[in-house]
């Protein structure tokens, strides 16, 4: 099963390939995924997906092992919803989700070479775009205008996921993340390892180097 969920419609795909179809064409707010379809697995939909736009998706599976779950984190999932399942509760994840997308005061954020714009919601390292999901580029953007400020892993868990992450772990799925959102950066300049730091038994922080300045647009 796979759903696409827009601001005023639904639609439906049996399989990967109509599923890549109607995504090209509706060019949805939210999908959701099931784990399993006829042609191809709802974890290479969710990274093709996420290659393309920076949609939020929900994964439906009878899986309920961790490793599987943040194996689609990973990918770049927003949610995990084991079989079986109410519609309510399907509805408040949906929602839960869709409240991710606010607008913010500040636009642009810039640490000489490395600036994140919430406007256009992209993050570049010496003018190269680091392709962040929406949730990767909502912890970054958080934690860079916090700069120098240190936060725990449960914190991150109530400002990200607003507490709604208990099911997976919270301290693992924090790391998964930020995990995600450094091999990302490093992908696009080795200097991107810099900007994240680990708070050993605690949680991280953003710091850029010493010597740059921070300026808010």
């Amino acid at each position: 099963m796979y759903l696409i969920f827009l601001r005023k419609a639904i639609d439906s795909a049996a399989d990967g390939e109509t599923a890549l179809e109607l995504f090209e064409k509706l060019k949805p707010l939210l999908v959701v995924l099931d784990w399993n379809l006829p042609d191809t697995t709802g974890y290479h939909l969710c990274q093709e997906m996420q290659r393309r736009t920076n949609v939020f998706a929900i994964v439906l599976s009878s899986h309920t092992d961790e490793v599987d779950k943040i194996k689609f984190l990973s990918a770049g999932a927003d949610d995990y919803i084991c079989k079986p399942f109410g519609l309510a509760e399907l509805a408040i994840r949906i929602e839960v989700v869709l409240r991710r997308i606010r607008p913010v005061t500040r636009s642009r954020i810039v640490f000489d070479q490395f600036a994140i714009d919430s406007a256009r919601r992209e993050a570049t390292l010496n003018d190269r775009i680091t392709k962040l999901t929406a949730l990767e580029f909502k912890i970054l953007y958080f934690l860079a205008s916090h700069s120098g400020q240190s936060w725990s892993r449960q914190q991150l868990n109530e400002k990200i996921w607003r507490g709604n992450c208990d099911d997976t772990g919270e301290d693992q799925l924090v790391s998964v993340h930020i995990a995600q959102i450094r091999k990302k950066m490093i992908q696009v300049d080795a200097t991107g390892s810099q900007f994240i730091k680990t708070i050993r038994g605690y949680g991280y922080r953003f710091e850029p180097p010493s010597r740059t300045t921070m300026a808010i647009y």
